[in-house]
């Protein structure tokens, strides 16, 4: 248990997790919030809405990524995240007066939703990044873990909150609330000691984009984990719409209903996160072995008899997502040059929000058009097909070779072949 929070020892990363937690706890009850107006308030539970504002949040990300990766590698990644974090809290105050005073309309979270996700875009690998700058390389790992356990303590806090805060005052106390949280991150950020960081050497010049693509190209390891991360994260990570039209429509609960699923899907999610911070190294059969996770836990959840069953099966469902998605990004890192990570990492959040603005949509017409549960079972077939294609292309590709693993009591090894690398035990020695 000690291990699995060795980075906290740090005292700038103490300072950097404190504020990500409070920021994460503010962004979830936010979200919450803004799922609630728009499905509840601003509309008759109108999915479509709701998944176009999901859509229009990640457009930026579809289109800028890759650049957003080359300015993470080109400029201070804390001077990157002070700007993008003072631009979400700016955009959520907006968001909160305009709810408090009677003014909201939908119109004005379509055009909110747009700078959140542009701010977005490039704070995302600023951010994944950041945290190898806070911590020695030896303890990435675990400090990647934390920070997913902040995300998701933060998931299991955040939708309960919010749901307590719209029954009892309203869903503009709630994004008041988030707007305050990154104020707190960006105290946080300023009060870093920049002497203990450990800053990657900047790149300049043109063309810096186009080299991130063909780096990641040249390597079938991290092409496998950037596409496990687009099967779970792009195709599967659909709950936002699902978690509200199931508990709203097809179980009728209300706002403390709707934050119970949210709070028992982090439950699982900050249990995946806390195990993985506790592990030594990552494996990829711990990645294929949440997707598959993913498909049974889900399709029981799109079939549970009644509102208490949907709920417990959030919880092994949020653990085998996150298992994926903290697993792969762990070992994305871990493999990466360190010149290269921004970019590598814009490319994990093209795979895994890049798609958000074509999937959100039909999402969210096949909600209002074939019943709440099409919304679950997309996800479903989407990575159970994507699992099956993953493990022909490893089994079929020459330079990646998967073998049983008695040295380190592990089997399906990834290995690059003639390329010279473990991606289990991090970059090329």
């Amino acid at each position: 248990m000690i291990a699995t929070f060795n980075s906290l020892r740090i005292p700038n990363y103490r300072r950097y997790f404190s504020g990500a937690l409070t920021s994460n706890i503010g962004s979830w009850v936010g979200r919450t919030a803004i799922s609630w107006l728009v499905l509840m308030e601003l509309t008759d539970g109108n999915a479509s809405a709701l998944g176009f504002v999901t859509a229009i949040m990640f457009t930026p990300q579809l289109l800028l990524a890759a650049y957003a990766g080359s300015i993470a590698d080109r400029f201070p990644k804390r001077r990157v995240l002070l700007v993008t974090q003072s631009v979400l809290a700016f955009d959520s105050l907006i968001l909160a007066v305009l709810v408090l005073t009677g003014h909201a309309q939908l119109w004005m979270v379509y055009l909110l939703a747009l700078s959140d996700g542009l701010a977005s875009t490039f704070d995302n690998p600023a951010r994944q990044a950041f945290v190898s700058e806070v911590v020695p390389f030896g303890n990435l790992p675990n400090a990647i873990g934390l920070n997913s356990a902040s995300f998701n303590a933060a998931r299991l806090l955040g939708p309960g909150i919010a749901g307590l805060l719209i029954g009892m005052v309203g869903t503009g106390v709630a994004l008041a609330l988030d707007s305050l949280s990154y104020l707190v991150m960006i105290t946080c950020l300023a009060s870093l000691d920049q002497k203990a960081l450990h800053p990657a050497a900047a790149v300049s010049g043109p063309g810096k984009t186009r080299e991130g693509l063909r780096y990641a190209r040249s390597r079938p390891d991290l092409m496998i984990l950037l596409a496990c991360g687009f099967a779970v994260g792009g195709l599967g990570f659909n709950y936002q719409i699902s978690n509200a039209v199931m508990s709203t429509q097809l179980f009728g609960r209300g706002p403390g209903g709707f934050g119970i699923v949210g709070s028992a899907m982090g439950l699982g999610a900050l249990a995946a996160a806390l195990w993985a911070a506790g592990r030594k190294r990552p494996r990829l059969r711990f990645v294929l072995g949440g997707m598959a996770g993913y498909v049974v836990f889900n399709l029981l959840a799109a079939f549970a008899p009644n509102f208490i069953w949907f709920v417990g099966w959030q919880i092994p469902a949020g653990f085998a997502t996150i298992t994926v998605l903290v697993t792969g990004n762990t070992m994305l890192q871990s493999a990466t040059s360190p010149q290269m990570r921004g970019r590598v990492l814009a490319l994990w959040g093209l795979m895994i929000f890049g798609v958000t603005p074509l999937i959100s949509p039909v999402v969210g017409w096949l909600g209002d058009h074939l019943g709440p549960q099409s919304t679950v079972l997309f996800g479903v077939v989407a990575v159970g097909i994507s699992l099956l294609i993953i493990t022909w292309l490893i089994m079929h590709n020459d330079q990646l070779h998967v073998r049983f693993d008695r040295r380190h009591k592990g089997w399906l090894r990834l290995e690059r072949g003639s390329l010279g690398a473990d991606v289990d035990d991090g970059p090329a020695r």
